[in-house]
């Protein structure tokens, strides 16, 4: 029987203090758990919710009974997921391992994820080991930051990616939040890495609708926003390809508990979904909960069976 929960901070933070502390931690010795009962855990907005859908039904399948457990923060659900409060979370590789560096060198250390995938996974899963969690290996879905264009924009300038609106010469008002003035992935980059000419930033969020309409009215020529959006096509907007790896390698990776979740079977029933999971699949799903108003573990049913992994 699945049961879905939404866990109060102060529970969690409470659940967490309980778990054995990091610098008792520094050799993982003991062989990895089987529990036969797993939480899974959800950040709490469509992507997380689906993927967290998928794992619980794969699991079933595999033998396990499952929970469902959202908390929408990740200052609680990664202590809750060391302390064995959750047993498994989707996450972004490169995300991840900046936060989990963060956590543990501090808010000043250099960022370790990059658009380096092999990279990002070794320096995420080094930070992770210590604190009794394994990370599963990515599969082909990754949801990174991205910029669209209108496609009569496209067309008209015969643009495919980013290098093509740099070599263009065109000047562009990005739509995007205001520290994309001072990210690397964002203004800076586009100028070092493909000559772009951004004219301004106008501040108007990461994929929010305001910053859509305003690349379709005209006002700005180009939005920041990601790779898995659901809803471009609705606001006539086509993503310009990151041809040149400007952007961090977030692929999504299983985070597992290994004293509850660290088996083979958990692994083998995860990893179902590598060569299978692309990034427009998550686009289309996130399209059929956010604009069809389908239930995210509906959508992740269909999906699975679709792709003949689940009976």
């Amino acid at each position: 029987m699945k049961r879905r929960a939404v866990l109060a901070g102060v529970l969690l933070l409470a659940g967490c203090a309980t778990g054995p502390s990091l610098e008792n931690r520094g050799a993982v010795t003991a062989p990895p758990g089987d529990s036969r009962h797993l939480t899974v855990g959800s950040a709490g907005f469509t992507e997380s919710d689906l993927l967290a859908q998928m794992y619980a039904l794969l699991l079933k399948q595999a033998g396990y009974r499952t929970s469902m457990l959202t908390v929408a923060n990740r200052e609680l659900y990664e202590p809750a997921l060391e302390s064995g409060q959750i047993d498994v979370v989707p996450e972004y590789a490169a995300t991840f391992a900046d936060w989990l560096n963060a956590k543990t060198r501090g808010p000043d250390a250099p960022p370790v994820g990059s658009p380096d995938l092999t990279a990002t996974m070794k320096a995420l899963r080094s930070l992770a080991t210590p604190r009794g969690l394994i990370v599963l290996d990515p599969g082909r879905a990754v949801d990174q930051n991205a910029f669209a264009v209108t496609g009569r924009y496209a067309r008209q300038h015969r643009l495919k990616n980013l290098s093509d609106l740099g070599a263009s010469g065109l000047k562009v008002r990005l739509a995007a939040g205001d520290e994309c003035v001072k990210r690397p992935y964002c203004e800076p980059g586009l100028k070092k890495t493909y000559g772009i000419d951004i004219t301004a930033v106008d501040p108007k969020g990461v994929g929010t609708t305001q910053a859509k309409q305003a690349v379709q009215s005209g006002r700005d020529q180009m939005v920041l926003t990601t790779t898995t959006d659901a809803t471009l096509g609705e606001f006539g907007l086509v993503l310009l390809a990151d041809d040149k790896h400007l952007q961090n390698a977030d692929y999504i990776v299983p985070v597992v508990n290994r004293s509850r979740a660290g088996s083979e079977n958990v692994t083998k029933a995860l990893g179902a979904l590598n060569g299978v999971l692309t990034t427009a699949d998550l686009a289309s799903m996130n399209r059929q909960v956010d604009s069809w108003r389908r239930l995210p573990e509906d959508v992740a049913r269909a999906y699975l069976k679709e792709k003949g992994l689940l009976k």
